[in-house]
């Protein structure tokens, strides 16, 4: 990755005299799970021939903006069940970074229903046949009833949570089909939807709840979702240029933040089109992607065409087909470390919660999605809550990516906090525990991590 000024005034102070580290560690076959370790790990002038990962905080990389999941109406709708007490436990344990909090920072809703809610609806559906294109009957608790009062819970704990909402489908009266599977926007709605994503912005605020980014649509080349719908990125770039930023303008909400594509790394061209699209770029902040095709590495592509265009990590999901360890090392290595490397702000999972049988969903929903949580008779936390956790406690908003150089000893990533401490997070994806060092500020610790497993690494910089 090549280096990147820092661009903000930040003055994180550093310590000439590095100390000890504390370690958290989750192993694939599950003996260990985000367990802090009893190891007197300390920074000593060390002469060692171990393989090294040397850390420089001279090399500033982009600024971190959060991690987190996707709270769905079924997520909602399970958590809320819980009792009051238990809720509010789990809640504090989920959004808090102190005590036993994993210190989730950011979420993503859907505007509207997402594929794991109980059914299909959007807040403004109409009777077959009727259309509303001054949006009298805009409802935002048409759906998804729990959603709004566990946010309200959730921002209780913490108010700092960012916030970004997705539409997976307009209106049907708006769409080519008149279904909520595929279709396009119809051409004469693209005023009226921009005004339906700008009413629904304005009532989350009269709620108390700021969503701080969107993007209009969510996998708009997916056509077999439910609900979806198809949004070419020439039809992307004129809705956005001629009729989503300059109602955001008008509405005085430009500190949302706008984000284009939102759908897979093997499909580059389209973010690339609409940033070519000078009139659409001005109203961007940046595009938002998932791994369901493609490298990675896409990422850097798009930010060295225009790296002035943030990059946010927005989905990836955990199938019922699948097993921890071989998910762990995945998810860590692509996912996490991966979008970092190649420039994302923000790295969410996909789903906080689903019932032991991957429900609620959709008819034609994906049947096949894990939780982060499961909850049934039990609360089972699953890989993804463990993914997130490895960098949600320790990696604050604010926190800076700095160099340790490349990834042939082990994939790894490290930060810069604003509370003045560095973080490391380190996977072992081999069959065999390796050896290795770390170095900073010409000292070094001697350390090593066990085979098929993930660890970070915190020691204060001052």
């Amino acid at each position: 990755m090549p280096k990147q000024d820092y661009p903000y005034d930040v003055n994180f102070p550093l310590s000439a005299e590095p100390c000890s580290l504390a370690v958290w560690l989750t192993t694939a076959d599950q003996s260990i799970l985000f367990q802090a370790q009893t190891n007197d790990l300390r920074f000593t002038d060390l002469a060692t021939d171990l393989a090294t990962i040397t850390i420089d905080t001279g090399q500033n990389f982009q600024v971190m903006e959060g991690f987190g999941f996707s709270l769905t109406g079924g997520s909602a709708m399970l958590l809320s069940r819980l009792p009051d007490q238990q809720r509010n436990l789990l809640l504090q344990e989920l959004f808090l970074p102190d005590g036993n909090g994993i210190g989730i920072s950011f979420l993503r809703l859907s505007i509207g229903a997402s594929d794991l809610s109980e059914r299909c609806f959007t807040y403004n559906d109409r009777p077959i046949g009727e259309a509303d294109p001054e949006l009298v009957y805009f409802d935002l608790e048409a759906g998804d009833l729990e959603v709004l009062p566990l946010l309200k819970e959730i921002l209780a704990i913490n108010s700092n949570i960012r916030i970004m909402a997705t539409a997976w489908s307009a209106p049907t009266w708006m769409k080519t089909n008149q279904n909520f599977v595929g279709g396009k926007l119809s051409s004469d709605c693209y005023a009226v939807y921009a005004a339906y994503l700008v009413k629904y912005l304005k009532a989350m605020r009269k709620q108390g709840i700021t969503v701080h980014a969107i993007t209009p649509q969510n996998e708009p080349l997916n056509l077999k979702n439910q609900p979806s719908m198809i949004m070419e990125a020439s039809e992307q770039a004129e809705f956005i240029k001629n009729h989503l930023g300059p109602a955001l303008v008008a509405a005085e909400l430009t500190d949302v933040e706008l984000f284009c594509w939102d759908h897979n790394c093997d499909i580059p061209e389209y973010p690339l089109a609409i940033f070519a699209d000078a009139d659409a770029r001005r109203y961007l902040t940046g595009s938002a992607w998932h791994l369901y095709g493609g490298d990675i590495s896409t990422l850097s592509e798009v930010h060295q065409a225009y790296p002035e265009m943030k990059l946010y990590f927005t989905e990836q999901w955990v199938g019922s087909d699948g097993q921890f360890g071989g998910d762990l090392l995945w998810h860590v290595k692509n996912v996490l470390i991966g979008s970092i490397r190649n420039w994302s702000r923000v790295v969410l999972e996909w789903n906080l919660a689903a019932d032991p049988f991957c429900c609620p969903h959709t008819p034609g929903g994906e049947a096949r999605c894990v939780g982060a949580l499961t909850l049934g008779n039990e609360i089972v936390r699953n890989v993804a809550y463990y993914v997130i956790a490895h960098a949600a406690k320790f990696v604050r908003p604010g926190s800076v990516m700095i160099d340790s150089g490349d990834q042939t000893i082990l994939a790894n990533v490290a930060f810069l906090t604003p509370e003045g401490n560095i973080v490391l997070i380190a996977l072992n994806d081999s069959a065999e525990s390796l050896a290795f060092a770390i170095e900073y500020q010409g000292k070094k610790v001697a350390t090593t991590l066990p085979a098929s497993a993930v660890a970070t690494y915190v020691w204060p910089a001052a």
